[in-house]
């Protein structure tokens, strides 16, 4: 008897790359187990294989680098959206600004209910020197 108790919950991140910019989110099986003499443990899985804790130690899957912003599900996958809805788009003059980037501009400036409208320049932005 090693457990005595386990509960599962599914949770998904965003991940960001402080260093290469590459982006992605990964989900999550959380197991949460107590072993017999009353200790809480918790096991993480992803695609069904036993992981390290995405919290504790994130790595970049492109350069490897340490250096990476965890975010709510859904940040990343938005910035592809946009990026890919305005590779669709005709090509922008120089200086122009295209609604996707306004509105990524406006969300990063008031963020809320509805700011899901992020480049990930955007949030990486407050991490670059100057």
């Amino acid at each position: 008897m090693s457990e005595i108790a386990a509960t599962t919950v599914h949770e998904a991140y965003a991940f960001a790359c402080m260093r290469c910019g590459y982006g992605w989110e990964q989900a999550y099986e959380i197991e949460h187990h107590v072993d017999h003499a009353g200790h809480a443990f918790v096991v993480y899985k992803a695609d069904g294989r036993r992981v390290p804790s995405p919290l504790s130690t994130p790595t970049c899957a492109k350069c490897g680098s340490h250096v990476v912003r965890i975010m709510r599900a859904g940040r990343v996958s938005m910035v592809q959206q946009l990026l890919r809805a305005q590779q669709t788009v005709r090509p922008k003059k120089a200086g122009e600004q295209t609604a996707a980037e306004e509105m990524a501009v406006a969300a990063v400036r008031a963020p809320g209910p509805e700011g899901h409208h992020w480049h990930l320049s955007d949030l990486l932005r407050p991490f670059h020197r100057r």
